[in-house]
Formats: structure tokens, C-alpha cells, sequence
């Protein structure tokens, strides 16, 4: 049988019909509680890339037949000497050595746009779990990765949501509170808070614990974030924001975004949440997200789950997931390899 690794051809609707069906098979083997990948979200990095990324897609043929993928993020603007990847099989082909070609492909595409160091991100057991056996988290150790930062997939069931006990939250973040003023958007962030997210979302991965990533914080600017909310209007993204603004500068100093894929009415995600160091202590994490899921429940009542990931260190945002309910559903490891 014969293994062939080619660039996925964006016009060859075929193929993306055999790659999208294989990470449908994928997820429901790794974590079956997640819903199939959006189909308009993962063929976006095609057409609409996010701002400061380069993809590249390449696909595994056996004997002509689609078999697994490989998706790999250059970045442009900041980390430039890091990649993120995507490496998928079908779990029907499994064992077969696909993965290792795709990954040989990826480190040398790396390699070719002077980058050193490949980043994604695997399945892996919760506290209690140590026994399982996880294929993606052995792989990426087979090819040299080191597990850099452990994180935690955690669910809100909003079917079994106490609603009195999230209006007494938020109202105890209000009433911490004092001189800060709740502000909400959809989607598009208003004119005149635009600096301020950029200025948030910049410090988001100067803040966030990072582990053993070597990762800098991203130089973002008004442009960078409108360039990505066109990007995420091009997938179909439905996004609420609430904001805290301190109303003594004027400043919206706290940010939390949940998003729903198109065509999504049951599941949700949520995005970052992040306050500024200096406005810390107030309150504002909890105000920020007590009153966005509010806000969003609000608009789309069919809601059933939400998703997040946070680092096993972040302890001041697991405690707030932990308080509106969010339960642990699944471990994860960002692996880094240095080429």
C-alpha cells in the first residue's frame, strides 16, 4: 500500500469532505462529549485566516484514500520562531505510521520557514485517570514533544444550572464592585472600547500561566483585533462580551467572550477572560463571566453546554468556574518539540 503526503488543494471539495468526516471520527473516539467540529469553522483558516497566521494543510492518502492530516500554523507577527499544529488519523488507520509521516512532513515544513519549535495539544488523563492509556499524549511523547503546560477541560451542564445561585453571585460581584459599571456587546466590540481589548487580549498570555511554553505575548493593536472578528464573522461565530469598565478612568479594564459556532444552539465556548493586574481584587473575574453566561442564556435558550479550558495553575480562574458550576470533563497537555 502506498502513503502519499500532499498540500490540501482548498477547490477539492472531495477532500475536504473526507478530512472533515475524519476529525468527526477523531473527536468521538478522543472526547465524545464534544460535538463534531463546525464544518464552516474548520475550513475557515482556508480563506479567512486569523490575523498574524500562515496554514498549511496537508492531507495522507493510502492508496489514494484520505486517511488523516496535518494542520500547521506559522505565525507571522509575534512567535514567529513557533508553529502550532493539528495532526489527526482516522482511528481506523490507526498505528499505521500515518502520524509519524505527517509529523516527518510538519517538522520539515518548519524547518524550511526557520522555525524551531512545534506546539499542539493532546488528551490526557484528570486526577485519578493515571491509568489510562491516552494515543495522542503517547504519540506526541514518541516524537520527542515535552509536556509544557497541563491544563483542564471543564463543563457547565446549564441544564442542571442553579439560576438562584448565579443571580446571588453576580450580585455579590456587583456589590464588590464599587466604581466599576458592567457594559455588554455582541460580536462586534463598540468603537470606544477598542483599545482596551486590544490592550487586554495583548496581556492575555502575559498573565495566563504558561508552564514550560516558550511562548511571548502577543502584540495586538485595534487593526489585529478587527482583522480577527472578521475572521471569526467569516466562521460563523456568535460571540457575547461583557466588559467592566472603571468608571473613575473610563477604562473597561475586564473582558470575558463566549462564542457558539454556526449553526450551534445547544454548546458554547467559553473564550478568555481576563482583568487587568491593576483592578484586581474587586471582584471583576466573577463579575465579568456571572454576568456574561447570564447575558448569553438571555439570547440563546437552547443552551445546554459550555466548554472551557483553564492551566491547572490558574487558580483564581478555576476557582470562579468552580463557583458557576463548571466540572471537570477532561484532562489536556500543550506539548512543545524544539527542532
Amino acid at each position: 500500500m502506498t502513503l502519499t503526503v500532499t498540500p490540501l488543494d482548498p477547490a477539492d471539495r472531495q477532500t475536504l469532505d473526507a478530512v472533515h468526516r475524519i476529525a468527526c471520527a477523531a473527536q468521538a473516539v478522543d472526547e465524545p462529549d464534544l460535538p463534531d467540529p463546525c464544518r464552516r469553522r474548520f475550513e475557515a483558516p482556508l480563506s479567512h485566516p486569523m490575523p498574524g497566521i500562515d496554514t498549511r494543510w496537508l492531507v495522507a492518502r493510502l492508496d489514494g484514500t484520505p486517511v488523516g492530516w496535518l494542520r500547521l500554523y506559522l505565525h507571522t507577527i509575534d512567535n514567529t520562531e513557533n508553529a502550532s499544529v493539528e495532526l489527526t488519523v482516522d482511528p481506523a488507520y490507526r498505528r499505521r505510521g500515518i502520524g509519524r509521516t505527517l509529523h516527518d512532513h510538519g517538522v520539515r515544513l518548519l524547518r524550511e520557514h526557520g522555525g524551531k519549535r512545534l506546539v499542539g495539544a493532546t488528551v490526557a488523563a484528570l486526577p485519578g485517570e493515571e491509568d489510562r492509556v491516552f494515543p495522542g499524549a503517547a504519540f506526541a511523547a514518541a516524537t520527542g514533544a515535552k509536556p509544557a503546560l497541563a491544563d483542564i477541560r471543564r463543563r457547565l451542564d446549564v441544564a442542571g444550572l442553579d439560576r438562584d445561585r448565579l443571580a446571588a453571585l453576580l450580585a455579590e460581584a456587583r456589590a464588590a464592585a464599587t466604581g466599576y459599571r458592567p457594559v455588554r456587546w455582541r460580536d462586534h466590540t463598540p468603537e470606544e472600547y477598542v483599545a482596551d481589548v486590544a490592550h487586554l487580549q495583548g496581556r492575555l498570555l502575559l498573565d495566563a500561566p504558561m508552564g514550560e511554553l516558550d511562548w511571548e505575548p502577543e502584540q495586538v493593536d485595534a487593526a489585529r483585533l478587527r482583522d480577527a472578528e472578521r475572521a471569526l464573522d467569516a466562521r460563523g461565530v456568535r460571540r457575547y462580551n461583557t466588559g467592566v469598565v472603571h468608571e473613575a478612568s473610563g477604562r473597561l479594564v475586564g473582558w470575558t467572550q463566549l462564542g457558539l459556532d454556526a449553526g450551534s444552539t445547544g454548546h458554547a465556548w467559553q473564550e478568555i477572560t481576563i482583568v487587568d493586574p491593576g483592578h484586581r481584587g474587586h471582584r471583576l473575574g466573577l463579575l465579568c463571566k456571572a454576568g456574561n453566561l447570564e447575558y448569553a442564556l438571555a439570547h440563546e435558550p437552547a443552551l445546554r453546554a459550555v466548554d472551557t479550558w483553564n492551566a491547572l495553575a490558574n487558580r483564581r480562574m478555576v476557582a470562579i468556574n468552580d463557583q458557576l458550576g463548571f466540572r471537570p470533563a477532561a484532562g489536556s497537555v500543550d506539548w512543545q518539540l524544539t527542532i
